[in-house]
């Protein structure tokens, strides 16, 4: 049973900061590359950060990159997403996902094989 629970999310001001977690369990073998991405109601979802598991290369999208950091803890098979000077356009709900093989784009949700339930980050003035 493949699971992957999110936490961290939550309010706060803008400037302020948020980490979100990503714990994946019952995976059938080991993954290939996590992403966070994000989407508000009636928007396309967006690739936020994705790192690849054996590299440890990371990428960021431009909205974020700068603010944002991407990082794994193989130990805790987790992926975290640290979020510092957020903005009011940074709120959304955030997703985790996972894949297990190599090609596809770390960019594109419909490459990835496994996504979390979703955990809201609200930013406000």
């Amino acid at each position: 049973h493949v699971e992957l629970v999110q936490s961290g999310g939550g309010s706060v001001q803008a400037g302020g900061s948020l980490r979100l977690s990503c714990k994946a369990s019952g995976l059938p073998r080991d993954s290939n590359c996590m992403a966070w991405f994000r989407q508000a109601p009636d928007k396309a979802r967006e690739g936020v950060a994705h790192i690849y598991i054996n590299s440890g290369l990371s990428y960021y999208a431009v909205s974020v990159k700068g603010r944002v950091t991407i990082s794994q803890d193989n130990a805790k098979n987790t992926v975290y997403l640290q979020m510092a000077s957020l903005e009011l356009e940074d709120t959304d709900m955030y997703y985790c996902e996972t894949n297990l093989d190599e090609g596809g784009s770390g960019w594109n949700g419909a490459d990835f094989d496994y996504w979390g339930k979703g955990t809201q980050v609200t930013v406000s003035s």
